[in-house]
């Protein structure tokens, strides 16, 4: 989806994030709609497009300015390329592994100096464990940080290898009520819970943050909020707690790739709310940690 360098919120120091498309969870909050699947996707930027057509004079497709045919986009970046506008832009795009350690390697200098190194997001990275597995051993090898960000629904046994190269892992745990976990994300939250409890397992034991997106009117509630970090406590006691405020910065990304914005019934906790639900969090054990 997206090489990220100078990034100061994944981790500790200086960091490049690797956005990974694919993810098996449809979180109705998700601010990065176009990495639900994992194929190359073209967006178009209304706000900056000027309408000089010169997008259209280059599709192969015949696809017009406002991408009505959008369904017959076969992602060739010819229309990228002869935007003056950089109003048409590559959502997602395939790469090559060497090419991103090679990205990635460009900035050795300011991970050195800052304590800092790379993290995996997404999407969802463990969506695509043969790519994470060669790119994350490269990066180890090399003698790298490396962090990663899951949504938590994965084979354990088969990203286990990238799992213990990690010197931190942030996962999220979206709620503890299965059927509400189902309703706003489409899987139970079982195989999450799981996982969670399994990386005390790990040989090489990174660090550990469990977050909780924090999104008014799903999951802000004061028993939910005491239920997690209970939970994360008890099965993981080292592992320390983020929680971090819903935003709405995706909308663009949504009107980009032509999907229906349907976030309207989700509010952003205010600070008091939010100091007040960390110290829920708190009382059950967890160290609160805050990357913002």
């Amino acid at each position: 989806m997206q090489i990220q360098p100078f990034s100061v919120n994944d981790g500790e120091g200086i960091r490049t994030n690797i956005f990974m498309a694919g993810c098996p969870l449809r979180c109705r909050w998700c601010s990065n709609p176009e990495g639900f699947e994992q194929r190359e996707l073209i967006g178009w930027h209304r706000r900056r497009c000027i309408g000089c057509g010169a997008c259209a004079a280059v599709c192969p497709q015949g696809i017009g300015i406002d991408m009505e045919e959008r369904a017959e986009c076969i992602a060739c970046g010819a229309c990228v390329k002869v935007c003056p506008e950089e109003a048409r832009a590559n959502m997602v795009a395939l790469m090559d592994a060497d090419d991103v350690i090679r990205e990635v390697m460009k900035h050795r200098l300011f991970y050195s100096y800052s304590g800092g190194g790379v993290t995996f997001s997404g999407g969802e990275a463990t969506s695509q464990p043969e790519f994470l597995d060669y790119v994350s051993r490269e990066l180890y090898d090399s003698g790298l940080s490396i962090d990663l960000e899951s949504c938590g629904y994965f084979d354990f046994d088969l990203v286990r290898p990238s799992l213990e190269r990690m010197d931190l892992i942030f996962m999220d745990l979206k709620h503890m009520d299965p059927e509400v976990h189902m309703q706003y994300t489409g899987v139970s939250n079982e195989r999450i819970l799981e996982n969670i409890a399994r990386l005390g397992i790990l040989e090489q034991t990174p660090e550990i943050v469990i977050r909780i997106p924090v999104i008014g009117g799903v999951n802000n509630s004061e028993e939910n909020i005491a239920a997690s970090a209970a939970y994360v406590h008890d099965v993981l006691p080292a592992a320390r707690m983020e929680l971090l405020p819903y935003h709405s910065l995706g909308r663009i990304k949504y009107e980009a790739i032509g999907m229906p914005f349907t976030q309207d019934g989700f509010y952003t906790p205010d600070k008091e709310e939010m100091k007040k639900l960390r110290a829920v969090a708190a009382a059950q054990g967890p160290e609160i940690a805050d990357y913002r």
